[in-house]
């Protein structure tokens, strides 16, 4: 059941036919895996804990450094030198104290990383390397969870999600099996703050849909995003019928 409190703060979404108290109530019951909490993560974990997630489990092992401010919007600078869980943990109280926070404040090992990703219903990759998005999507495929990876550079973005519980869907690997400009990171390329917002807003809107169950999920398409152009282009993605990851699970 919701609240009167909750109807009157979720009204507007709630008010879409294509949500409604159903999917706000499944909204409520999600569970969902935040992995990075830096310009990706940030406004992911504002607009899910702003919709009603229920449970959000944020796992980042980093500190806030003033470098971050220009686009992590989770933090401030007086989050300078707290850890990025503690202080997206606390802008997310603030925003709504309702939605049940757990931190992961180690790097995810092997180990954690399947506990973490067993938790919940649904993961976000945020991070800004190729080997965690690679065990990540390693572990998704291995447990079933789908998986909503978002990469920012520069001034391009690219967006995708990977769905075990579709036979057709690829991964992670199909894509990106041989590494990728992902090792680039912002600190050496730059980028700009709006770009990252944008692709970690459309991370939030397809978790969302995939939580509440409506649209269309960017499952089998991969979205790039020209800034400086202001261009979005879709490719089609195929699943590697030889992906040593997914294969596993799709036989």
């Amino acid at each position: 059941m919701l609240s009167d409190d909750e109807l009157l703060r979720y009204s507007r979404q709630v008010l879409l036919s294509q949500v409604d108290v159903a999917g706000q109530l499944k909204l409520k019951a999600g569970r969902v895996l935040i992995v990075g909490l830096g310009g990706l993560g940030s406004p992911v974990a504002l607009y899910l804990a702003a919709a009603g997630v229920g449970e959000l489990h944020l796992a980042d092992f980093d500190r806030v450094d003033l470098t971050n401010l220009q686009r992590q919007v989770a933090h401030d600078t007086h989050s300078i030198g707290q850890l990025k869980v503690e202080s997206a943990a606390a802008r997310l109280r603030a925003i709504n104290p309702s939605v049940l926070l757990v931190s992961h404040t180690q790097a995810l090992d092997a180990d954690t990383l399947a506990g973490a990703v067993a938790a919940v219903d649904l993961v976000l990759d945020c991070s800004d390397n190729f080997a965690t998005r690679e065990a990540v999507n390693a572990e998704c495929f291995a447990q079933g969870r789908p998986l909503v990876s978002g990469a920012a550079i520069r001034l391009e973005g690219q967006l995708s999600v990977f769905d075990p519980r579709q036979e057709n869907s690829p991964c992670y690997h199909c894509l990106y099996g041989h590494g990728s400009n992902a090792e680039l990171t912002c600190s050496e390329a730059g980028v700009l703050g709006p770009v990252v917002g944008l692709v970690g807003s459309l991370q939030a809107l397809e978790a969302l849909k995939l939580l509440a169950g409506f649209g269309e999920p960017l499952v089998g398409r991969l979205l790039l995003i020209d800034a400086l152009a202001t261009r979005f282009r879709e490719l089609k993605l195929k699943r590697d019928p030889h992906c040593p990851v997914c294969k596993v699970r799709h036989g």
